[in-house]
């Protein structure tokens, strides 16, 4: 039953990743794709969450919490950077 379901999130997530990627290529402005690598990043910590879930090693949750932490930083530099620039 967990793999049946485990299979069908990571088909879910990998329909996103597409989604996501075709926002990132015609996002019209550089915040759009800013938003767009966020949420890429974070269905990448799905990804891990559930192969973590799949194969039962719960070190890939500390891959998964690193993996949100950097997108986290990442995010709020590039908006700093959009919010710095856009003063100018």
């Amino acid at each position: 039953m967990i793999e049946t379901a485990t299979t069908m999130c990571l088909v879910l997530l990998g329909i996103a990743v597409l989604l996501i990627l075709v926002r990132i290529i015609r996002g019209p402005t550089l915040a759009d794709r800013i938003l767009g690598l966020d949420t890429l990043t974070l269905l990448g910590v799905g990804v891990v969450g559930v192969f973590s879930v799949r194969t039962g090693v719960l070190a890939y949750v500390d891959v998964a919490v690193a993996l949100a932490f950097v997108s986290f930083v990442s995010t709020a530099a590039l908006s700093r950077y959009l919010q710095t620039r856009s003063d100018k």
